[in-house]
């Protein structure tokens, strides 16, 4: 947990969900996303709502041109989405602050995430349009936790995102076969 008010980045951060929440919680946010519609939706959403929050739509890259650097980077359903997920990674690292925390999820390449977030999501349940995840782009565990190393972070902690479809949240657990957070320290 977070102790007090932090800068957070939060890149790739659409319509705005997560950083409107970390900002709610007194946090003072940057949402990025190369989206300018998704960035637009975000900006609407949180108009008037008197948050320590910024949108911005760029790529992490112009952050990094810039010299920007933050304490704590998050990184949600992004990572495999990106051509080059070894050099995303070194970006996300570069945004760190030293001693900085970043946190990430992503999708699993298994069969039931196979099964659930491109069949199920896509396909039978249309949450998705279809065509927005390649199975074979998804990431695992042990896959990630070697870009950051390579990236210069060190992994501190995994956990699985498991839905609760009668709430529509979520909560962690060790199940990690679909969904996955893993946090990393610069």
């Amino acid at each position: 947990m977070l102790n007090g008010p932090t800068r957070i980045l939060d890149i790739g951060c659409g319509a705005g969900l997560a950083a409107e929440a970390l900002a709610r919680h007194g946090h003072d946010v940057l949402g990025i996303d190369a989206a300018g519609e998704a960035i637009e939706a975000a900006r609407s959403h949180a108009a008037g709502k008197g948050l320590a929050l910024t949108y911005r739509a760029c790529v992490a890259e112009d952050l990094v041109a810039e010299g920007a650097r933050f304490p704590v980077v998050t990184c949600l359903e992004v990572i495999e989405h990106v051509p080059d997920p070894a050099g995303f990674t070194r970006v996300l690292a570069a945004l760190l602050e030293p001693g900085g925390l970043l946190v990430m999820s992503t999708l699993n390449r298994t069969r039931r995430s196979w099964l659930t977030a491109k069949v199920g999501a896509e396909y039978v349940l249309r949450m998705l349009p279809v065509g927005t995840h390649d199975w074979r782009a998804f990431i695992t565990p042990a896959e990630l936790a070697a870009l950051l190393r390579a990236a210069g972070l060190r992994v501190s902690r995994t956990a699985g995102l498991i839905p609760n479809p009668l709430t529509g949240g979520w909560r962690t657990g060790q199940d990690m076969a679909v969904n996955y957070m893993m946090a990393a320290l610069r």
